[in-house]
C-alpha cells in the first residue's frame, strides 16, 4: 500500500529511532524540557509533508517540497527538516492561541523557506469556512 511505502521509508531515513520502535517505547512520554525527540511525532510530521506535497494541500506546498529537495540534491529528509519547522510553528501557534491551523501563516514560513514571501491573497482557513455565514446570519 503506498501509505505503508511512505512510513517504511521515513523509518529507514531515520535509523537513529529504530531501537526506540518497539512497543516498550510506544507509551513512552517524551519531555521537549528533558531533550529528547519524540521519534513517532517526528515521523509523523515527515509523513504529514508528505501526504500535503502529494496532495498539494495547501496548494503550492509540492513545489516548495521539490525546490527545497533540488536543493539538497534529492535528500527528501533533509528538505522536509527545513519544512517541519514550518508544520511544528503552526501547530504550536494553533494550540497556544487555541484556534485551528492558519495555512497563510503556514504557506508563508513555507515559501519563506525557497525565497519567496507571502502571497498576494489571503487563503481561507479551513476552521473559518462557514464562519462568515453565521457572522452575516446566513447559516
Amino acid at each position: 500500500e503506498p501509505l505503508e511505502e511512505i512510513i517504511l521509508d521515513v523509518i529507514l531515513a531515520h535509523p537513529e529511532y529504530h531501537s526506540q520502535l518497539q512497543e516498550t517505547f510506544i507509551n513512552k512520554d517524551y519531555l521537549p524540557e528533558m531533550g529528547e525527540t519524540n521519534p513517532f511525532l517526528h515521523m509523523s510530521l515527515h509523513m504529514s509533508i508528505q501526504e500535503q506535497a502529494g496532495i498539494d494541500q495547501p496548494p503550492g506546498i509540492r513545489a516548495v517540497h521539490e525546490q527545497l529537495c533540488r536543493r539538497h540534491n534529492g535528500d527528501w529528509v533533509r528538505a522536509e527538516h527545513e519544512m517541519m519547522e514550518a508544520l511544528a510553528e503552526t501547530i504550536w501557534e494553533a494550540q497556544r492561541f487555541g484556534r485551528g491551523l492558519d495555512v497563510n501563516a503556514y504557506i508563508t514560513r513555507l515559501r519563506r523557506l525557497v525565497g519567496l514571501g507571502q502571497e498576494d491573497n489571503a487563503r481561507i482557513n479551513p476552521h473559518e469556512v462557514g464562519l462568515s455565514d453565521k457572522i452575516s446570519g446566513r447559516d
